[in-house]
């Protein structure tokens, strides 16, 4: 299919003002460089325009504007994603954060929310009422992104993907029209929606189940010396396994912080960090995660009762916005002996002291749900193993590069042969993994919603030319 040429001059983007009632930056507007500015620091790009939609009747004048002129588009919700698609040089940003409502209903159990909104504002709304949704672990992230690409935490053994939560949708359409996709419309759309990315439309408006969650539960960190690695890791893997769904796991390596709950001999050395969540009542989580206390002797435990929002917020300072950052990760039905090892020596040579290897359990409720339900395929994994290179220094690029790189292909022949779209830090590769057997079907999807493939900057699914 043809890629359409970009028109970016300011004097075409300066006539959509008469259909827009809200910002447009252009470069040399004050305010133009920080916008531009996404989660990742490695992503330095600088479109012709940043576009922030007030309402709806915005968007759909944008992707009219933006359809007629053939300019390419970006779409930024939280500006979250490893790979930086939410802005691109020569694409128009349609910036989202400003459409950020939240609305719960807590008879029915339900929220509409905005697609600018981040998952931190939605705990906040849905923890008055003792709710919440299944989302990812980092509060900062972007509802839409995270949504969109499946979305797992620590919620999902229990209730399944921010995606498989997901019951309704308003999405502007490739020509300019606003439909709706749910069980009763579009459902083929809501498919799409459930794990497809952002290539169908720009969603404005999602609608959440939500469950009674909190509003404090079992939940922190215990940290362990690097030495116990391999044994820690095996132990915590087998309780994984056999645990409740009730129980959330994941494993961390990384290098300790110079935080004050650390004790100072252990400040810049590699750990181990398990850190657990039980979803139910605190006195049968002390019971039942006991086992993950004594792994080995912990060199700090802080796990207690701790108020869901809090626990939510656990990680947001590892993962601050500013760090260079490039991910790989693999799926697994299982974690043997020789990945396991692999990943202890990966992690003995990490090329920073920022970087990481997170391993989250998953099954569940997750796996529940059949592959060809939703857009979401890799139902059949029980982990995920993400190498995460996080550095400052652009000079060090190429070693934090080749490390995740080396030890994503070192780790391959183990895995599925899946991956989780949100984890892939190379925009447009490895789409096929990432959707697996069902991407025929997405192709068939884009093609009616989107057949001159307008919303392209994004883990992109190809519309088919024969029927575009």
């Amino acid at each position: 299919m043809m890629q359409k040429e970009p028109r970016s001059d300011e004097k075409t983007i300066s006539s959509l003002l008469q259909h827009f009632s809200g910002d447009v930056l252009l470069p040399h507007h004050s305010g133009y460089e920080k916008a531009r500015r996404v989660w990742n620091a490695m992503i330095d790009r600088s479109p012709p325009a940043i576009v922030r939609p007030q309402n709806v009747e915005d968007v759909k004048a944008v992707v009219r504007f933006a359809a007629d002129q053939d300019m390419l588009v970006s779409i930024r919700g939280g500006g979250h994603n490893v790979a930086g698609g939410a802005v691109a040089d020569d694409a128009l940003m349609i910036d989202m954060s400003q459409m950020n409502h939240i609305e719960v209903d807590p008879e029915a159990q339900t929220a509409k929310v905005g697609p600018g909104t981040t998952w931190a504002d939605v705990d906040a709304a849905t923890q008055e009422y003792g709710l919440a949704t299944p989302n990812g672990l980092v509060s900062t992230t972007g509802v839409a992104g995270l949504t969109l690409g499946g979305g797992f935490g620590r919620l999902s053994r229990m209730w399944g993907l921010s995606a498989d939560n997901l019951l309704r949708a308003e999405v502007v359409t490739a020509d300019g029209r606003l439909v709706v996709a749910s069980e009763e419309e579009n459902t083929d759309l809501l498919w799409g929606l459930r794990g497809g990315g952002g290539n169908f439309g720009i969603v404005t408006s999602f609608e959440f189940q939500l469950h009674e969650v909190g509003p404090q539960l079992l939940a922190g960190p215990i940290f362990y010396p690097f030495d116990d690695a391999r044994d820690i890791l095996r132990k915590a893997v087998d309780f994984a396994v056999e645990a409740p769904r009730e129980c959330f796991v994941a494993m961390v390596c990384l290098t300790a912080p110079p935080a004050p709950f650390l004790p100072e001999h252990i400040h810049g050395k590699k750990i181990v960090i398990i850190n657990p969540t039980f979803i139910g009542p605190i006195e049968e989580g002390q019971k039942i995660l006991a086992p993950l206390r004594n792994l080995a002797n912990p060199v700090a435990d802080l796990l207690q009762p701790t108020e869901y929002t809090a626990i939510q917020s656990l990680l947001d300072e590892q993962y601050a916005a500013g760090m260079r950052n490039y991910w790989k990760s693999h799926n697994y039905t299982s974690l043997n002996d020789e990945v396991i090892d692999i990943i202890v020596d990966l992690a003995s040579h990490f090329p920073s002291p920022e970087s990481d290897i997170l391993v989250t359990h998953l099954g569940g409720a997750i796996n529940d749900v059949a592959p060809e339900a939703t857009a979401y395929f890799h139902r059949d994994a029980e982990f995920n193993v993400a190498l995460g290179a996080r550095w400052q220094d652009p000079e060090d690029d190429q070693e934090c590069l080749q490390w995740a790189r080396q030890g994503h292909s070192r780790l391959a022949p183990h895995g599925t042969g899946g991956t989780y779209v949100n984890f892939i830090a190379d925009a447009g590769n490895q789409v096929d993994v990432a959707f697996g057997a069902n991407y025929p079907r997405l192709v068939q999807l884009k093609t009616k919603y989107d057949p001159h493939n307008l919303f392209q900057i994004n883990q992109n699914i190809v519309p088919s030319e024969t029927e575009g």
